[in-house]
């Protein structure tokens, strides 16, 4: 082979979908990308063992490449009302497995989560300028409801306070209309 001639191969790589455990914690920080969220994957965790919250993970060889975490009550009741409607966030795959299905998938199981705990809605919320996760929402049968100003703050692992301001859209999606 030269320089100039081009091999390919395709690989196939089993993911598996499951509950976040102690041990995957550090992982979520991706090698350091998100590693100013730590404070809140632990407490996302601690809640998740008082049953207040989940946590998604898609993972292969033990390493997760997707996540999507699952609020089941908030003070803003339509967002969620620990009864009826719960909020997805933290939405996220890694950037090389993009558009391969994991993102869905970890929707439709947090959906599946849900629906098995007696819940009929979820909403989740999307950048205004975030129009490819807007696009993949609209595309699982989520519908503008809102708009949110996005702003909230958070404890870095550092101790220092961050300001987040990124205007978003609210989406819903009705459950029991699959």
């Amino acid at each position: 082979m030269t320089l100039l001639e081009q091999t390919s191969m395709t690989l196939e790589i089993p993911i598996t979908l499951r509950m976040v455990v102690r041990t995957d914690l550090s992982k979520l920080e991706w090698y350091g990308q998100y590693t100013h969220y730590r404070p809140l994957f632990r407490r996302a965790f601690r809640d998740q063992q008082a049953g207040r919250r989940f946590m998604l993970v898609a993972v292969t060889k033990d390493f997760p490449i997707g996540m999507v975490f699952i609020q089941l009550q908030s003070n803003e009741r339509k967002v969620a009302d620990g009864a009826t409607r719960a909020y997805l966030y933290s939405l996220r795959v890694m950037e090389m497995f993009r558009g391969k299905g994991v993102g869905t998938q970890l929707i439709r199981e947090a959906e599946n989560t849900l629906l098995d705990r007696g819940f009929q809605w979820t909403t989740i919320a999307v950048a205004k300028d975030n129009h490819g996760a807007r696009r993949l929402y609209e595309r699982l049968r989520y519908r503008i409801f809102s708009d949110d100003p996005g702003q909230w703050n958070f404890v870095d692992h550092w101790g220092k306070a961050r300001h987040i301001n990124e205007p978003c859209w609210l989406l819903e999606k009705n459950l029991l209309m699959r």
